[in-house]
């Protein structure tokens, strides 16, 4: 067992652990650390973390960053503004289709990393060259999807709360139509895609509590006998609460729908089957959404 220490490198990022050694650090300082990329400057999110691994398989931290490291952190945000805004005279001249995203100096100023968006490939070997004369160190571009965009710039979404990818996410999970329709929201792509136009995010959080709760209940339609020996057929359910609308024929055969608790009904379970009732437009928009959906390209360090 090792003692480590959990380290972002922007917000939203993925989090790497690396060794804490004899450093006291608690969560929000900053420090200094090695990574592929270089030296890296990122901030505590978990200290004294133990973790089942040899010394010798992960990255001590370097120092606790000092006020000098916080001067240098903030030059280099000035520069990479600066940056910025001449990489995107630079994409114009050489009228390139692409969408410059951020500008990103690695702590020691031994790179600078450019994301953009395109719709397709982009041939930017020339624009790298003339780059790299401005800037005289070593530049890379690299081409990233909408999700990660929106990671980057943030926003806020129709919750009326920061983007979680952009507040905490680390990592894109697989969101499918499924699990809106397991929770019973509307399945019309406006209210279940997030800002970036991809399935949203959230709708994975509380994915496995509903599929656990659906397995207890009878699907809309099926024939139920309820504890006063009625027979009726499912009208809705509440899959929350596990309650059962119940359309029942009384002994006038007038009918009535009456609310049940689902242990108050006898019924076959089945496998229940991913029945999505909507129209060909709707569905064919639903399903382009899950085909975008995709691994984020952003941490790799």
């Amino acid at each position: 067992m090792i003692k480590t220490v959990a380290v972002r490198f922007r917000t939203g990022g993925k989090i790497y652990y690396f060794a804490q050694k004899d450093f006291k650090v608690s969560k929000g300082q900053h420090v200094i650390v090695e990574t592929a990329r270089g030296l890296e400057y990122g901030y505590v999110v978990l200290a004294d973390k133990m973790l089942d691994k040899k010394e010798s398989e992960i990255s001590p931290i370097i120092r606790v960053a000092t006020p000098e490291d916080d001067k240098i952190k903030r030059k280099n945000d000035k520069k990479e503004e600066d940056a910025y805004k001449i990489c995107l005279e630079k994409i114009k001249e050489h009228k390139l289709e692409m969408k410059l995203i951020d500008a990103e100096y690695t702590f020691d100023n031994n790179k600078l990393l450019f994301y953009f968006t395109a719709d397709g490939r982009v041939d930017f070997r020339e624009l790298v060259k003339d780059l790299a004369s401005v800037f005289k160190t070593r530049i890379e571009l690299r081409q990233i999807g909408v999700r990660d965009e929106t990671k980057i710039m943030g926003g806020i979404g129709i919750c009326g709360r920061p983007l979680c990818c952009h507040t905490y996410l680390s990592d894109f999970g697989s969101v499918s139509i499924k699990m809106a329709k397991d929770q019973d929201i509307s399945l019309n792509p406006s209210k279940i895609s997030g800002v970036c136009c991809r399935l949203m995010c959230c709708l994975k959080n509380e994915a496995d509590t509903y599929e656990e709760l659906n397995k207890n209940l009878p699907e809309v339609g099926d024939f139920v006998r309820t504890k006063d020996n009625f027979k009726g057929e499912v009208f809705s359910v509440n899959v929350l609460r596990q309650l059962v609308k119940v359309v029942v024929t009384l002994d006038n055969d007038e009918k009535e729908i009456r609310e049940y608790n689902v242990s108050d009904l006898i019924f076959k379970p089945k496998k229940r089957v991913d029945k999505v009732n909507v129209n060909d437009a709707e569905l064919r928009a639903l399903e382009a959404l899950e085909r975008k959906e995709g691994k984020s390209l952003l941490d790799d360090n």
